[in-house]
């Protein structure tokens, strides 16, 4: 688990009820028409059509339910674009809209749960991805608790088990976006769901395969977008360099410690998975600091009284630096961390190799590149 920045998501964004929406004037053959219906659904309630912005979802139209539970929505769209049909805060429908019909039929009391939309392969194809990412989520629940539970047993061998499971798990969400490259669905599945951070080689040849299939699309450019500072800090890039104020006083850079692999570790003392991750870390210090390997702590503090303390009751005897701006820090900002522990491997070059390796996954790197 990692501590992050305070960010909002817009597919959690809550829904504004009772906003009334503007009048369409458009007509069937140059918009979107939904044509739907609700099981169990109240006749003369409200029912909202919301689009999805960069952070919230905008209400764009309001309708009335009739009395077999049917009702329609009319507009125009300049691109296929996500669409949320809600009744309250906590339930509704994802489509996508283009020019077109669209039919859709649920049950009022569960809009999360089967939903059957016809004239829209888009709205369909997200259904899919929707209901795998739900069944996914509630799998990482329970490896979760099973890995735990195996850490704390010292079974080692069973939370690895565990891990790859998890990996295979991330994996179908990774091919399902794979096999639908010119979709506007995969394109925002992909900057939703995938870690441009430790995942950016994925996200980066999808965001390429999305530029040539569908260029002009919002979530093709919000991706590029994402991708494009963390393309500098890359794995297979140079390393920019960091020269922050060490403990002593004085200052140190990264690069001064080219011709070792080096470790670039983002932590803070404040920060609960680090602190808890540190007797491990030390631990793979102690094992390979005399084969040409090397730490270079990163702290997010803010309090240098706390930093140091850290540094000492943690036993962390490796050089570390900061500029106690928290969240502010420069060197957090040239890599763009946005959550930590967070890990940046650099080779005797400079170069960065790796990203994001914690625990046994980071020791059998360095077990390849130093034994």
């Amino acid at each position: 688990m990692k501590l992050k920045k305070l960010v909002f998501a817009a597919s959690a964004a809550a829904l504004i009820a009772g906003c009334q929406g503007k009048e369409s004037t458009s007509n069937e053959a140059d918009g979107f028409l939904i044509q739907g219906k609700l099981e169990n659904a109240t006749a003369g309630s409200p029912i909202y059509l919301l689009e999805l912005g960069e952070q919230q979802f905008v209400p764009r139209d309001t309708a009335e339910i009739g009395k077999d539970g049917s009702f329609n929505f009319k507009g125009t769209v300049s691109e296929p674009t996500f669409y949320r049909i809600a009744m309250d805060q906590q339930n509704g429908i994802m489509v996508v809209l283009d020019s077109g019909k669209i039919k859709v039929n649920a049950d009022a009391k569960d809009l999360n749960g089967t939903v059957q939309i016809e004239g829209s392969e888009e709205s369909a194809l997200f259904q899919k991805l929707n209901k795998l990412v739900n069944e996914n989520r509630m799998k990482q629940t329970e490896m979760e608790q099973r890995f735990n539970q195996a850490m704390q047993n010292g079974n080692e061998a069973e939370a690895e088990k565990i891990r790859q499971e998890f990996m295979a798990m991330q994996k179908e969400t990774k091919n399902f976006l794979a096999q639908h490259p010119a979709s506007v669905v995969s394109a925002f599945g992909t900057a939703s769901l995938i870690d441009p951070i430790n995942d950016f080689a994925f996200a980066d040849s999808m965001a390429n395969l999305y530029t040539q299939n569908i260029p002009n699309s919002q979530y093709t450019k919000r991706l590029n977008d994402r991708l494009k500072p963390l393309r500098s800090t890359a794995v297979g890039q140079m390393a920019p360099d960091i020269s922050l104020p060490t403990p002593a006083g004085g200052s140190q850079s990264l690069s001064s410690l080219r011709g070792k692999y080096v470790l670039i570790d983002f932590w803070a003392s404040w920060c609960g998975p680090c602190r808890v991750e540190n007797p491990n870390v030390v631990k793979m210090y102690n094992k390979y600091k005399g084969k040409g390997f090397e730490i270079f702590g990163v702290s997010l503090d803010q309090n240098r009284e706390k930093w140091l303390a850290a540094i000492e009751k943690d036993k962390l005897t490796w050089p570390h630096v900061s500029d106690l701006k928290g969240w502010e820090s420069s060197a957090a900002q040239l890599y763009n961390v946005t959550a930590i522990p967070q890990t940046v491997l650099v080779d005797p070059e400079g170069k960065i190799i790796a990203k994001g390796l914690r625990g046994p996954e980071l020791e059998a790197k360095l077990a390849t590149l130093l034994q």
